[in-house]
């Protein structure tokens, strides 16, 4: 799949009602990659941090998205391990998480997300594991 052809699948797929709702915009994808971004307003815990669960649901979006593009037609992937360590914390602007596949197996996935801030500092590395199933 092409870059065009991932972000257009991924339009037409849509993203989900939490990750619409929590601002994340996919900005590039394909194979070898997944980028999408979220704004920290609006998803602030109350001492002004960006939620851990905010970086949880970033990490889990791109995870997922990223395993669904790789089931293909007739598959779909259903996350089944998520782990999160949060290493710094961001409190504005717009953080970014880059997917990238650890493995891509045809009944199992395992991706990495790094989030960074805008100073590019790592915030959160994610990693999720994703089991394939047929469609019935």
């Amino acid at each position: 799949m092409t870059d065009i052809d991932a972000l257009t699948w991924i339009r037409e797929r849509g993203m989900g009602e939490l990750a619409e709702k929590m601002g994340v915009r996919y900005t590039e994808a394909s194979d070898e990659r997944v980028v999408a971004t979220m704004p920290v307003e609006g998803n602030r815990q109350p001492i002004g941090l960006l939620h851990g669960g905010a970086y949880v649901v970033l990490g889990e979006s791109l995870g997922s998205m990223a395993a669904n593009m790789h089931a293909g037609e007739g598959r779909y992937a259903v996350g089944v391990d998520i782990n999160a360590t949060h290493t710094s914390s961001a409190t504005s602007g717009l953080v970014t998480g880059v997917c990238t596949p650890i493995h891509l197996g045809r009944t199992l996935t395992v991706h990495e997300i790094i989030v960074t801030d805008e100073r590019g500092r790592r915030c959160s590395t994610i990693r999720i594991t994703n089991l394939i199933r047929d469609r019935a």
